[in-house]
């Protein structure tokens, strides 16, 4: 058996490398956390996270082939390729996170990817381990997003493996105890403060500060959204799943809620698209509304 493992870590260098530091940073921030008492971990949370963190890796492990030869065809229509090795994993990098960046983006303004992503936010908790708490579904969409690196002559794998990288940092900065980085810092990289107002269900953090690494794209896409001292973070969505610790559930609530949209009666087909495509909240009544509906009535009742 430890055989085995130390045969699969030796083949997967990065896992080999980043567990051990997961491991002492999480087991730090629970021993912190409940010797000041601020109740950051539930032992439920932490299960469902890791739970849906290893249906995340089944699945991406099973089509992770199918995603290469994918990849490999598009690759070989590249027009062109960069020589200089410290240019091109510099390039790539910036593509690799742009690239998150605008797959990210769409999770959170198309309903139908919006169900995809969804698990990752559901957890009124935020710690070490909710960046662990994968969207299951996300190996079936993030690599129609690196298609462009593909055919800017970028090889499949290095593409993989500069996601995984950047992954990694993603998942650092899910804590509450890094309260501000140095200004020059919070202007370039993703910082805690800034996924702790990603991962906020107040109206005024919903759908922002959707970076990976750098939080630049959100700067200068509109997206960017500072952490307010006087707004205080309220995590998970502004519906809860109605069984947050079933593990099926968890994964398929948001399906079945868009199911139940579209399958009404008395609705037009149209309709019925914008619920599939359009922003998680839109609906044809205004019995729901999406997070830019949801600002400007707010910035309504403040005026």
């Amino acid at each position: 058996m430890i055989h085995t493992i130390s045969e699969y870590l030796q083949d997967n260098w990065l896992l080999a490398i980043s567990t051990p530091i997961y491991t002492v940073l999480i087991a730090l921030e629970v021993l912190l956390s409940n010797y000041q008492k601020r109740n950051f971990y539930s032992l439920k949370e932490t299960l469902i996270n890791f739970w849906l963190n290893i249906a995340n890796t089944a699945l991406g492990l099973s089509i992770k082939f199918i995603i290469l030869i994918v990849l490999h065809w598009f690759f070989s229509y590249h027009f062109f390729q960069i020589s200089n090795p410290i240019l091109y994993w510099s390039v790539l990098f910036i593509g690799v996170d742009i690239c998150f960046y605008f797959e990210h983006r769409s999770e959170h303004f198309s309903r139908i990817l919006w169900a995809v992503h969804v698990t990752h936010h559901s957890s009124p908790e935020f710690n070490l381990t909710t960046g662990f708490r994968s969207s299951v579904f996300r190996p079936l969409v993030s690599f129609w997003f690196f298609i462009p690196l593909a055919l800017m002559g970028f090889q499949p794998l290095d593409i993989l493996l500069v996601d995984a990288i950047c992954q990694i940092y993603g998942i650092m900065v899910h804590t509450r105890y890094v309260k501000k980085m140095p200004q020059w810092f919070e202007t370039i990289f993703v910082s805690p403060s800034h996924h702790r107002v990603h991962h906020a269900s107040n109206t005024i953090y919903l759908d922002k500060n959707m970076g990976m690494v750098l939080i630049i794209w959100d700067r200068m896409f509109g997206t960017f959204q500072e952490e307010l001292a006087h707004e205080e973070v309220r995590y998970g969505i502004t519906t809860p799943p109605e069984k947050p610790y079933h593990p099926i559930h968890i994964i398929f609530h948001e399906w079945k809620k868009l199911w139940n949209d579209i399958s009404q009666k008395g609705i037009t087909w149209k309709q019925r698209l914008h619920y599939i495509f359009d922003a998680p909240g839109w609906s044809h009544n205004q019995s729901s509304k999406t997070s830019k509906q949801l600002r400007k009535e707010q910035l309504t009742i403040k005026h």
